[in-house]
């Protein structure tokens, strides 16, 4: 129990009898902001759905290129599935860089966070915004403020520790949704939290690393996953699936990117997933960075530029190959 309580409190969480979490903000949230005076980005907040108080904020180039043809990216932030949120400030200055160096329409999503909402919610939530995001494209719901600037048949899903596992599992669903005339060219998944009961290499090397030792990724699943599941759920951990050979829908996925630090203690998991995929016979792109450390992007210019230069490649690369 001692172990628990000093995890919170290293990750800064307050737990309330009712199993619900106090979350004093580490970082400010900022407000969205569409004045375009002076400034390279324009940002703007969607409502998806009132009733679980979800919405997308939007962030777009300012001024737009003169033929404003912009790829579309549905963004999802990191926290383990317990923290942090779309106006959190590393976040949203993440997703504002990324707008103006990518050229690109950046929708981050604001989901619903465990333990309050334990996944599959977040998945949920996701899927929910991809289904939004297809129906501006096809005009049902009317949003000129995106609709002027973007070309909804290049479409990426992306996203960043927890949110590069809600990648993986939104990617999934999407298979089987409807979701023309969006297209989603290709996937990104940075640092993509994924567990396992087995420890590996890397997380016994950094296992009281100064960003995520492996008690806190432990509390994380464990307030995140399903009531009673173990970190062997296929939420946690996509080799399990099929008696070890993964979700059989791996395979039409669309193209991929996966990228990480060597000095991450999930960059083992990241690069069990790669092989994963790769045995599936999805395109698989990688970028793994010696040294580093989790989400040094979000704390470093420099690093987060060379993110954004693979990116950009990628999503280049992407768009000229037929869905």
């Amino acid at each position: 129990m001692a172990d628990s309580v000093d995890t919170l409190q290293f990750l800064k969480l307050v737990p309330s009898p009712d199993g619900t979490l106090t979350r004093p903000a580490i970082f400010p949230n900022v407000p969205a902001s569409d004045e375009p005076h002076d400034t390279a980005v324009i940002s703007k907040d969607f409502p998806l759905n009132s009733a679980t108080g979800t919405f997308l904020r939007a962030f777009k180039p300012n001024p737009l290129p003169t033929s404003p043809n912009l790829p579309v990216i549905l963004y999802f932030h990191g926290g383990g599935f317990i923290a942090f949120s779309a106006t959190s400030l590393p976040y949203h200055k993440s997703c504002a860089d990324s707008a103006v160096q990518l050229r690109a329409l950046v929708l981050s999503l604001e989901y619903r966070l465990a333990p309050e909402h334990r996944l599959p919610a977040a998945y949920d939530d996701a899927v929910e915004a991809l289904r939004w995001i297809a129906a501006v494209a096809g005009g049902v719901s009317a949003e000129p403020w995106l609709s002027e600037c973007a070309d909804f048949t290049k479409c990426f899903v992306m996203g960043s520790s927890a949110g590069g596992n809600m990648v993986y599992h939104a990617g999934l669903r999407a298979l089987d949704l409807d979701l023309s005339p969006m297209v989603i060219r290709g996937l990104w998944f940075n640092q993509p939290f994924f567990g396992g009961v087995h420890r590996t290499e890397s997380e016994l090397c950094h296992l009281s690393d100064h960003i995520l030792p492996l008690a806190a990724t432990d509390l994380m699943w464990n307030l995140a996953l399903p009531e009673g599941a173990d970190r062997n759920h296929e939420y946690s951990n996509p080799t399990v699936a099929n008696c070890g050979v993964g979700d059989e829908r791996i395979k039409r996925l669309p193209r991929s990117l996966v990228t990480g630090y060597g000095g991450d203690p999930l960059v083992d998991r990241q690069k069990e997933f790669v092989k994963l995929l790769k045995k599936r016979g999805v395109h698989v792109e990688t970028h793994f960075e010696d040294g580093g450390f989790h989400a040094a992007e979000l704390f470093e210019s420099a690093e987060a530029e060379k993110l954004n230069d693979v990116v950009s490649r990628f999503i280049r690369k992407s768009c000229l190959v037929n869905p």
